[in-house]
Protein backbone atom coordinates (compact mmCIF):
# COMPACT_ATOMS: atom_id res chain seq x y z
CA UNK A 1 0.00 0.00 0.00
CA UNK A 2 1.03 3.40 -0.67
CA UNK A 3 0.33 7.26 0.67
CA UNK A 4 -3.45 7.36 1.93
CA UNK A 5 -5.31 9.96 0.06
CA UNK A 6 -8.82 11.11 -0.76
CA UNK A 7 -11.01 9.80 -3.29
CA UNK A 8 -15.29 10.98 -4.24
CA UNK A 9 -16.93 7.75 -5.22
CA UNK A 10 -19.31 6.52 -7.96
CA UNK A 11 -20.60 2.97 -6.41
CA UNK A 12 -21.96 0.78 -9.35
CA UNK A 13 -23.46 -2.85 -9.71
CA UNK A 14 -20.46 -3.94 -12.07
CA UNK A 15 -16.89 -4.03 -11.23
CA UNK A 16 -14.38 -1.11 -12.83
CA UNK A 17 -10.44 -2.87 -13.69
CA UNK A 18 -7.31 -1.28 -13.94
CA UNK A 19 -7.19 -0.49 -17.99
CA UNK A 20 -10.29 -1.31 -18.63
CA UNK A 21 -12.77 1.04 -20.26
CA UNK A 22 -16.26 2.32 -18.57
CA UNK A 23 -19.58 3.82 -20.42
CA UNK A 24 -21.25 5.84 -17.91
CA UNK A 25 -24.43 8.39 -17.60
CA UNK A 26 -24.68 10.70 -15.05
CA UNK A 27 -27.90 12.58 -13.70
CA UNK A 28 -27.90 12.96 -9.87
CA UNK A 29 -27.07 16.38 -8.46
CA UNK A 30 -24.26 14.94 -6.31
CA UNK A 31 -22.53 12.67 -9.23
CA UNK A 32 -22.60 16.35 -11.23
CA UNK A 33 -21.03 18.20 -8.86
CA UNK A 34 -18.86 15.45 -8.24
CA UNK A 35 -17.42 15.26 -12.19
CA UNK A 36 -17.44 19.81 -11.76
CA UNK A 37 -14.72 19.01 -8.95
CA UNK A 38 -12.94 16.74 -10.64
CA UNK A 39 -12.49 18.78 -14.14
CA UNK A 40 -11.43 21.63 -11.49
CA UNK A 41 -8.59 19.30 -9.77
CA UNK A 42 -7.96 17.05 -12.97
CA UNK A 43 -8.78 14.46 -10.84
CA UNK A 44 -10.46 10.80 -11.38
CA UNK A 45 -13.09 9.48 -8.90
CA UNK A 46 -13.68 5.56 -7.50
CA UNK A 47 -15.59 2.61 -8.96
CA UNK A 48 -16.60 0.52 -6.36
CA UNK A 49 -18.72 -2.76 -6.77
CA UNK A 50 -22.01 -1.92 -4.56
CA UNK A 51 -22.78 -4.74 -2.10
CA UNK A 52 -25.88 -3.12 -0.75
CA UNK A 53 -28.04 -0.57 -2.14
CA UNK A 54 -28.98 0.77 -5.54
CA UNK A 55 -26.70 3.03 -7.59
CA UNK A 56 -29.32 6.01 -7.13
CA UNK A 57 -31.09 6.98 -4.15
CA UNK A 58 -29.40 6.56 -0.89
CA UNK A 59 -25.69 6.17 -0.45
CA UNK A 60 -24.87 2.58 -1.35
CA UNK A 61 -22.44 0.07 0.62
CA UNK A 62 -19.47 -0.24 -1.74
CA UNK A 63 -17.10 -2.60 -1.22
CA UNK A 64 -13.39 -1.89 0.17
CA UNK A 65 -11.63 -2.21 -2.92
CA UNK A 66 -11.78 -0.37 -5.91
CA UNK A 67 -10.47 1.21 -9.28
CA UNK A 68 -10.18 5.00 -9.64
CA UNK A 69 -11.75 6.25 -12.70
CA UNK A 70 -9.64 8.50 -15.15
CA UNK A 71 -12.55 10.49 -17.22
CA UNK A 72 -11.11 10.03 -21.33
CA UNK A 73 -14.48 11.77 -23.09
CA UNK A 74 -17.60 13.04 -22.14
CA UNK A 75 -20.87 14.49 -24.34
CA UNK A 76 -24.76 13.76 -24.08
CA UNK A 77 -26.96 11.45 -24.74
CA UNK A 78 -30.27 12.01 -27.17
CA UNK A 79 -32.29 12.75 -23.72
CA UNK A 80 -29.96 15.26 -22.87
CA UNK A 81 -27.96 13.23 -19.63
CA UNK A 82 -24.32 13.49 -19.34
CA UNK A 83 -22.74 10.71 -21.00
CA UNK A 84 -18.94 9.66 -19.93
CA UNK A 85 -16.64 7.62 -20.80
CA UNK A 86 -13.74 6.58 -18.50
CA UNK A 87 -10.65 3.68 -17.96
CA UNK A 88 -10.15 2.46 -14.77
CA UNK A 89 -6.53 3.50 -13.22
CA UNK A 90 -4.98 2.53 -10.00
CA UNK A 91 -6.41 -0.02 -7.48
CA UNK A 92 -7.38 1.18 -3.95
CA UNK A 93 -8.86 0.36 -0.56
CA UNK A 94 -10.88 1.92 1.36
CA UNK A 95 -10.36 2.79 4.96
CA UNK A 96 -12.82 5.02 6.03
CA UNK A 97 -15.88 6.18 4.41
CA UNK A 98 -18.40 9.96 5.17
CA UNK A 99 -21.30 10.90 3.52
CA UNK A 100 -21.77 14.89 2.60
CA UNK A 101 -24.88 16.57 2.59
CA UNK A 102 -25.66 15.86 -0.64
CA UNK A 103 -25.15 11.72 -0.26
CA UNK A 104 -21.81 11.62 -2.45
CA UNK A 105 -19.72 9.08 -0.79
CA UNK A 106 -16.13 9.81 -0.16
CA UNK A 107 -13.45 7.12 0.93
CA UNK A 108 -9.83 7.45 2.82
CA UNK A 109 -8.29 5.34 0.66
CA UNK A 110 -4.94 3.46 0.41
CA UNK A 111 -3.83 2.80 -2.64
CA UNK A 112 -2.47 -0.70 -3.68
CA UNK A 113 1.26 -1.37 -4.95
CA UNK A 114 1.62 -4.36 -7.45
CA UNK A 115 3.48 -4.76 -10.30
CA UNK A 116 3.18 -2.58 -13.01
CA UNK A 117 4.78 -5.64 -15.25
CA UNK A 118 5.50 -8.72 -14.42
CA UNK A 119 6.95 -11.67 -16.68
CA UNK A 120 3.99 -14.41 -18.05
CA UNK A 121 5.29 -17.59 -16.50
CA UNK A 122 5.02 -20.95 -18.58
CA UNK A 123 1.89 -22.19 -17.02
CA UNK A 124 0.22 -19.36 -18.14
CA UNK A 125 0.80 -19.42 -21.65
CA UNK A 126 -2.51 -20.92 -22.65
CA UNK A 127 -4.49 -18.07 -20.84
CA UNK A 128 -1.89 -15.19 -23.43
CA UNK A 129 -3.01 -17.39 -25.99
CA UNK A 130 -6.82 -17.31 -25.25
CA UNK A 131 -6.76 -14.06 -24.68
CA UNK A 132 -4.97 -12.94 -28.01
CA UNK A 133 -8.23 -15.15 -29.58
CA UNK A 134 -10.96 -12.99 -27.87
CA UNK A 135 -9.24 -9.41 -28.43
CA UNK A 136 -9.13 -10.48 -32.04
CA UNK A 137 -12.85 -11.16 -31.79
CA UNK A 138 -14.12 -8.83 -30.00
CA UNK A 139 -11.64 -5.94 -32.40
CA UNK A 140 -13.51 -7.58 -35.36
CA UNK A 141 -16.91 -7.57 -33.32
CA UNK A 142 -16.45 -4.09 -32.41
CA UNK A 143 -14.12 -1.69 -34.41
CA UNK A 144 -12.63 0.82 -32.46
CA UNK A 145 -13.73 -0.47 -29.10
CA UNK A 146 -9.77 -0.38 -28.06
CA UNK A 147 -9.77 -4.07 -28.01
CA UNK A 148 -7.52 -4.12 -31.49
CA UNK A 149 -4.82 -7.39 -31.16
CA UNK A 150 -2.89 -6.72 -28.65
CA UNK A 151 1.40 -6.76 -29.07
CA UNK A 152 3.94 -9.55 -28.03
CA UNK A 153 4.86 -7.13 -25.12
CA UNK A 154 1.64 -6.76 -23.65
CA UNK A 155 0.90 -10.81 -24.09
CA UNK A 156 4.02 -11.52 -22.31
CA UNK A 157 3.13 -9.26 -18.92
CA UNK A 158 0.67 -11.56 -16.23
CA UNK A 159 -0.54 -8.17 -15.23
CA UNK A 160 -2.13 -6.90 -18.61
CA UNK A 161 -3.26 -10.53 -19.31
CA UNK A 162 -5.20 -11.13 -15.96
CA UNK A 163 -6.62 -7.70 -16.00
CA UNK A 164 -7.94 -7.77 -19.69
CA UNK A 165 -9.09 -11.98 -18.93
CA UNK A 166 -10.68 -10.30 -16.24
CA UNK A 167 -12.62 -7.25 -18.15
CA UNK A 168 -13.31 -9.84 -21.14
CA UNK A 169 -13.99 -13.82 -19.72
CA UNK A 170 -17.54 -14.26 -19.00
CA UNK A 171 -16.62 -14.04 -15.31
CA UNK A 172 -19.44 -12.71 -11.88
CA UNK A 173 -18.87 -9.29 -10.32
CA UNK A 174 -17.73 -11.75 -7.14
CA UNK A 175 -15.01 -12.64 -9.09
CA UNK A 176 -13.94 -10.00 -10.78
CA UNK A 177 -14.08 -8.18 -7.49
CA UNK A 178 -11.81 -11.44 -6.09
CA UNK A 179 -9.29 -10.89 -8.61
CA UNK A 180 -9.03 -6.90 -7.91
CA UNK A 181 -8.44 -7.52 -4.41
CA UNK A 182 -5.39 -10.08 -5.26
CA UNK A 183 -2.22 -8.23 -5.34
CA UNK A 184 -0.33 -10.92 -7.02
CA UNK A 185 -0.52 -11.38 -10.82
CA UNK A 186 0.01 -14.66 -11.17
CA UNK A 187 -2.37 -15.54 -8.41
CA UNK A 188 -4.61 -13.73 -10.28
CA UNK A 189 -3.91 -15.99 -13.45
CA UNK A 190 -4.46 -19.38 -11.35
CA UNK A 191 -7.68 -17.88 -10.35
CA UNK A 192 -8.55 -17.24 -13.84
CA UNK A 193 -7.25 -21.41 -14.56
CA UNK A 194 -9.38 -22.54 -11.73
CA UNK A 195 -12.77 -20.84 -12.67
CA UNK A 196 -12.05 -22.18 -16.33
CA UNK A 197 -11.23 -25.59 -15.20
CA UNK A 198 -14.22 -25.79 -13.28
CA UNK A 199 -16.60 -25.09 -16.22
Amino acid sequence: MTAPGSLPLFPLHTVLLPGAPLGLRVFEPRYLDMLAECGRSDGGFGVCLILDGEEVGAPAMPAAFGVEARIEDFGNDRNGLLTLQVRGARRFRVDRLRVRDNGLLIAEVQWCEGPSTAPLRPQHAALATLLAELLDKVGAEHPGSGHAGANLRQLEDAAWVGWRLAELLPLSDEQRLALLQEDDPHQRLDRVLEWMDED
